[in-house]
């Protein structure tokens, strides 16, 4: 899943050097790959019971060339001997990305595969309804296990327990604090700094801590210095001093030791999908494709936002009439609010949404300056006096911006892409920044789904600059789910 990669703002994150020990770490992720087993069992075994139950009741067919008593458990035993060929529990794929979900997704469909191959050529007539019930609801019910046990394991590490990678950062000071940032902006990722080596030449002027990050060694002794802290992890960053010769050198060095080395190349906010590796006489070359900002995939998206809008609008009626009604008889003013917003390639459109503010509220915003909540280009303030008691309830359930479904069936926003800036907030863009101008503005998007009003200027640029460059359909689709589960829970929304 595209959208597994997609980032968000920085959470609290353990300081470095706590945290569970190797040992410890090692335990809760034996344990959390057996739960995984057990969960994997269980479904595989209901999904079996209800193909066979649904297609049979609770008798074995008579006539039939095969028992299905038996083939049942032996559909079982294959199925999760597929989970495990596909190395579905490998700690390289689990918690984190959209690898685990797939491996699990193949490992059935080559199973179902292999079965109705193996029917046809020994001409075993296997009901095809039992064999469809069976893999349909067990394929399901493994992603939605997956997908709970990852929400449960992500939680835990937010909170700094769980299973998680000690992880010893190698390289140049820049490039090392760099990197520990980023780790951290994503603690749920499951890599937890421990300490770092730099190179020799560095260890007088920084002492014996880089930041808050315990410098362990130099690059002399980097398995030492990974054995002394607990590492299971060398991630190795740039720096000119660790040659090609040497990096490979590492890597035996670290043979045996269970510790992995992985290597953190110069190249950020890239999703999975946009990534190749194509190795060249022995050189790992990393391929990033170009961002695509036309085309069929544009073409399908343009399509899916105008129609499920067009849909959402017609019966959605019934709701936009009452929120007019309780506007209206809240306070005197409008029902719609139609505010100038910067749209894709600069050009300004008109916003709709209802109207959550007494009528006066622009004039009043000189005075709240001082107020501002939030840094950057936007003002927010958590108890702004100026949202009416029904605009608090609309803006708690982002029920407000459910006019912008016109602007998405007119083709001026989508339904998912960056937040649409104010032409204030464009005449200041620098940089960057104004990439955010290349695709459709969004009714939602990573911020929405990321914290909404608690992210600060930064957190909401990166993660629509993000979005920018690495969007997908799945991405999309990933994206309006969560906003479900962000309208829900309310948090951020003021």
């Amino acid at each position: 899943m595209a959208a597994a990669t997609l980032l968000t703002p920085a959470r609290t994150s353990p300081k470095p050097g706590t945290g569970p020990s190797r040992p410890a770490a090692r335990a809760e992720q034996r344990t959390y790959v057996q739960t995984l087993m057990v969960l994997d069992t269980s479904i595989v075994v209901l999904a079996v019971l209800a193909g066979y139950l649904t297609r049979f009741g609770d008798r074995d067919p008579i006539g039939s060339q095969i028992p299905y008593v038996l083939v049942a458990p032996g559909l079982v035993l294959a199925w999760l001997v597929s989970l495990k060929a596909m190395r579905c529990y490998d700690d390289r794929v689990l918690g984190y990305g959209a690898d685990e979900y797939r491996r699990v997704s193949t490992a059935s469909l080559r199973l179902a595969g292999s079965v109705a191959i193996l029917g046809y050529i020994f001409d075993v007539g296997v009901s095809r309804g039992f064999l469809a019930i069976s893999f349909a609801f067990g394929t399901i019910g493994l992603e939605v296990a997956r997908y709970a046990a990852r929400k449960h394991l992500h939680r835990a590490r937010i909170r700094g327990a769980g299973w998680s990678r000690r992880v010893l950062v190698v390289g140049d000071t820049a490039h090392v604090l760099e990197l520990v940032h980023t780790l951290r902006r994503e603690p749920y990722a499951g890599y937890h700094v421990v300490g770092a080596c730099i190179p020799d030449a560095l260890l007088a002027p920084v002492a014996q801590r880089l930041g808050d990050v315990p410098v362990v060694g130099s690059f002399r002794g980097i398995p030492e210095a990974a054995a002394a802290i607990g590492a299971d992890t060398v991630a190795v960053t740039a720096s000119g001093e660790l040659t090609a010769t040497r990096l490979r050198r590492l890597g035996w060095q670290l043979e045996g030791t269970g510790v992995d080395l992985v290597l953190a190349p110069a190249l950020t906010d890239v999703a999975g999908p946009r990534i190749h590796t194509r190795p060249v006489a022995g050189l790992p070359l990393i391929h990033v494709e170009a961002p695509e900002f036309r085309g069929a995939r544009k073409l399908v998206k343009g399509f899916v936002d105008r129609a499920a809008a067009s849909v959402a609008l017609t019966l959605l009626l019934p709701l936009l009439v009452v929120i007019a009604l309780a506007i209206k008889l809240d306070s005197r003013g409008p029902v719609l609010f139609r505010q100038v917003r910067v749209g894709q390639g600069g050009e300004e459109f008109g916003v709709f949404k209802f109207r959550t503010m007494v009528v006066d509220a622009d004039a009043l915003l000189a005075e709240l300056a001082a107020r501002n909540e939030t840094d950057g280009l936007l003002f927010k303030m958590r108890d702004d006096p100026r949202v009416t008691r029904v605009g608090r309830l609309l803006r708690k359930w982002s029920l407000d911006e459910l006019p912008q479904l016109a602007n998405v069936l007119f083709g001026q926003m989508s339904l998912v892409g960056p937040r649409p800036p104010l032409p204030s907030e464009v005449a200041r863009y620098d940089g960057d920044v104004a990439r955010r101008l290349l695709v459709k503005p969004g009714m939602t998007g990573l911020w929405q789904v990321s914290g909404r009003s608690d992210l600060s200027w930064e957190d909401g640029i990166r993660l629509d600059l993000y979005y920018v460059e690495n969007w997908s359909l799945a991405a999309d689709l990933t994206i309006l789910w969560k906003t479900v589960g962000a309208v829900l829970n309310g948090r951020g929304a003021y």
